[in-house]
Order: C-alpha cells, then sequence, then structure tokens
C-alpha cells in the first residue's frame, strides 16, 4: 500500500484483535499488536491480519495503549484528503439531524471515522479539540481547519487542550487558544433557549452540548416546583423554567452558578441558584421534609474506570433515593449518568432500587441517550455514555 509520500508502514494485529475489529469495534490495543516495529508516532498505517490479509487503514499511536485507531476497511493514501471528506460527511449528517439549535457537535471522534478530533459548533465561533498524535500533526491540523473555515466561515475558531490526554499521548504541553479569528464570545440558542458562551472558559469544549434534547424532553414533562440538581450554567433549569411555577439550580461552582444567573437574565427567567455541594443539600433538603414536583440529577461522572464501578453505583443510589424521597406523587424524577462504565441496565436496576427502598412506585417514561449529534457506533460501546431515564411517581 501506498500513500502520498511512499508505502505506508504496516502494523500485524492478532487473533484476539482481529476479533474485536471483526466485532465492530475500531480500537487495537497494544497489547494485541503483533508487530509495529519502526512505527512512527501519529502515522497513517495499512492494519494486517497474521495471515498477511489487508483490513485496511489505521491511525497509529505510538504512546497511547490503545496503539490503533481504524479509520477505513479500505486503503487511504492521503490522510489530509481524508480529513477533508470525512468533516464533509459529518457537517451532512448534522444538517439531517440537529433541529432548533445553533449549537452542536459538527465531528465525534470514532463515531465520524476521525479518532482524536472532536469540534463543536457554538453559533459563529467553532471549538476543537485535537487528542491524539495523528490530528495533532501538522498536516491533520491545517486539514482540519482548512476544511472546517470553507465549510462554516465561523467567526473564530478555538482549540480547548486536554492537558491529560496530551500527556497520554506524549504530546508537547500545549494552551487553549484562538486558533482564527478574534472571537471569544457569543450566544448560542438550544431549543428556543439561550446562552452566553465564552469559547475559552467552562468545562469540556464549554457546554454540554450532548444533552441538548434530553433539556427539551425534560421541560416536556416537568411542572409545579423544580430543582435542578448539578446544574453548571443552568441548562435543565432554563428549560424547566417554561413550565414549572418555580425552579432551583445547585452547584458547588460559583463561576458556573455566575454563568447560569447571566442566562436567566438574557431569558428573562427568575430561578433560584445556590452554590453547595449537591448530595450534601439533598441529604439537608430531604430530612428537611422538602417537596418538589420535578427533578433533575445530572451529576458529573462517578465512574471514570471500571474499578470504580462499585462505588459510582452506591452514589447513584444515594442520589436518586434522596431525589425520590423528596418527590411530591405524581411528580417527575429525570435522572442521568455520563459514565460510560456504567452501562444502560444497571443503571435502571440501581434507580429501581432507590425507589424500592423510598417506598416509591415509580414508571419509566423515557430512556434517552445523548443527542443524535453525538451518534453511536453498535460496535464501539465507548460511543454510547449518556444515559437519561425520564420517570413517573405513582405514589
Amino acid at each position: 500500500m501506498t500513500g502520498a509520500h511512499g508505502p505506508l508502514p504496516r502494523v500485524v494485529v492478532s487473533r484476539r484483535g482481529l476479533a474485536r475489529l471483526n466485532a465492530g469495534h475500531v480500537w487495537v490495543y497494544r497489547s494485541d499488536l503483533v508487530s509495529s516495529d519502526g512505527t512512527p508516532a501519529g502515522a497513517l498505517v495499512e492494519v494486517l491480519e497474521e495471515r498477511g490479509r489487508s483490513l485496511g487503514t489505521a491511525l497509529y499511536s505510538s504512546a497511547s495503549q490503545i496503539a490503533v485507531r481504524m479509520i477505513a476497511p479500505t486503503l487511504v493514501s492521503d490522510l489530509s484528503a481524508f480529513i477533508r471528506a470525512r468533516i464533509a460527511a459529518a457537517l451532512a449528517y448534522r444538517e439531517r439531524v440537529v433541529r432548533d439549535s445553533d449549537a452542536c457537535r459538527l465531528v465525534f471522534s470514532e463515531a465520524d471515522s476521525l479518532p482524536g478530533l472532536i469540534a463543536d459548533r457554538y453559533n459563529d465561533v467553532i471549538a476543537v479539540q485535537l487528542l491524539t498524535q495523528a490530528m495533532d500533526a501538522e498536516p491533520a491540523r491545517n486539514a482540519i481547519l482548512s476544511s472546517l473555515q470553507e465549510s462554516l466561515r465561523p467567526e473564530a475558531i478555538v482549540e480547548r487542550v486536554d492537558a491529560r490526554v496530551r500527556e497520554l499521548e506524549q504530546l508537547p504541553a500545549r494552551e487553549s487558544g484562538l486558533l482564527a479569528g478574534e472571537k471569544r464570545e457569543t450566544v448560542i440558542t438550544m431549543n428556543g433557549v439561550r446562552f452566553h458562551y465564552r469559547a475559552l472558559a467552562g468545562q469540556k469544549t464549554g457546554a454540554f452540548l450532548d444533552q441538548r434534547e434530553n433539556y427539551a424532553a425534560a421541560a416536556a414533562v416537568a411542572r409545579g416546583e423544580a430543582l435542578d440538581a448539578f446544574c453548571y450554567q443552568g441548562g435543565f433549569a432554563l428549560h424547566l423554567a417554561e413550565r414549572c411555577s418555580q425552579v432551583t439550580g445547585i452547584d458547588s461552582s460559583r463561576p458556573a452558578l455566575e454563568i447560569a444567573e447571566e442566562n436567566a437574565r438574557l431569558n428573562s427567567r427568575e430561578i433560584e441558584w445556590l452554590e453547595g455541594n449537591a448530595f450534601d443539600v439533598l441529604k439537608d433538603y430531604a430530612a428537611a421534609g422538602r417537596q418538589y414536583d420535578t427533578i433533575v440529577l445530572d451529576p458529573p461522572p462517578f465512574a471514570k474506570t471500571r474499578q470504580a464501578l462499585a462505588t459510582a453505583l452506591r452514589g447513584y443510589k444515594e442520589l436518586n433515593l434522596r431525589a425520590l424521597k423528596m418527590l411530591r406523587p405524581g411528580g417527575v424524577l429525570v435522572t442521568c449518568s455520563c459514565s460510560y462504565h456504567v452501562g444502560e441496565a444497571d443503571f435502571i436496576a440501581t434507580v429501581a432500587e432507590a425507589a424500592q427502598d423510598a417506598h416509591r412506585g415509580v414508571r419509566l417514561m423515557e430512556r434517552r441517550s445523548q443527542a443524535k449529534d453525538h451518534p453511536t457506533l453498535p460496535g464501539v460501546p465507548e460511543t454510547n455514555y449518556l444515559k437519561c431515564l425520564l420517570l413517573h411517581v405513582n405514589n
């Protein structure tokens, strides 16, 4: 196989690695490589099975335990041209699935056959994350930037750096900053609700776009007095405020709450913001007999590793138990987990146990996942990480 600058390096995968690829996954771990001698960091490589049959093209990392990330079952000779084509396809897909928003995920790494590239649109600003050696290399960077600029004509493109990932990929330290243009702030709209966006502030690339469709689903069933725990910059709370008589948002981050208050003013909403640890506040409120008609639980990931699963499930049970005790009959619980290691079945079972312990009957009205602009690959369970349950409390 020949690339734009000569023959591509070849890597050979073991039978276990082959079985994983045949099952639809796109990763090969370093322990499943039979041969990769001399393969440059971030190289475009041809992947072979032990008998010599070509399995397609991948990106290689010399540092990560995920050594090979497949990008095509065919032979790719020019990575820059491939990136341009895949970005065009990713944008066309978002045109089909994104509604009522000028903010969405444009490129979702493996789910768009561009492993290590995240690109999010925030109105006229685009935020990117380059998370692998291949995507961080200058040719790939240039292809990514030129494709996004030519296709969308943004006012600015900003790079949000994940220092931990760069360290794992053995990439040089880099600061978040502007890659093109000068605009650092804008206003975005999701489901008719407006939000301030600051390109170099906040978590992830600045907002939680994966919950966009869940915000609207929660608002559709919400009523009465509402409590949004772990509210961050007010995503759920601001949507609930359209339907509920009173909304309180709790978060431990004062900067996040300050932006939430700005967002409330932007939408002419009256919301009470409370700085505090949501676990402690819910415990105190439950002990005091506080009651609500709608409660949203959207905590940060409790299980960042498989070893943390048991502890995470205990945390989810405690959190949901407290919330269920505080809901009036006929109330609604919107409960979320963004921990990939917590599967949907385990999450539902944990919430069911909490309901039993709280002596509450619940109906599962809807089970939801991340928004459609964060697509899931059937063979890659890591792309399906967000669980969102809408429950009705019977008694």
